[in-house]
């Protein structure tokens, strides 16, 4: 696009042989930009529901440590109550 503003300001006139050049170069670098962008944000959509699905998991298993190590607690708790 510069370049072609600066086609415009030597030429001094706006004809599409002065403009199409620069015209051209910028929607070959919108579509490189685009080749590189989208499988970008393909793989960062990718990356980031396996991180969520990780963080789920790992919650998961958080819990049933918990739940596993508090069962001994209570019955020890209960037994010591009951006078065992």
């Amino acid at each position: 696009i510069i370049s072609a503003f600066q086609g415009i300001g030597q030429q001094g006139s706006a004809s599409l042989a002065v403009v199409a050049p620069g015209i051209s170069e910028a929607l070959i670098a919108t579509a490189a930009g685009l080749g590189a962008a989208i499988p970008a944000v393909m793989a960062y959509n990718y990356f980031v529901n396996r991180v969520k699905h990780w963080a789920t998991e790992m919650e998961g298993f958080a819990l049933e440590l918990l739940n596993a190590l508090a069962r001994p607690v209570a019955q020890a708790t209960r037994a010591a109550k009951d006078g065992v």
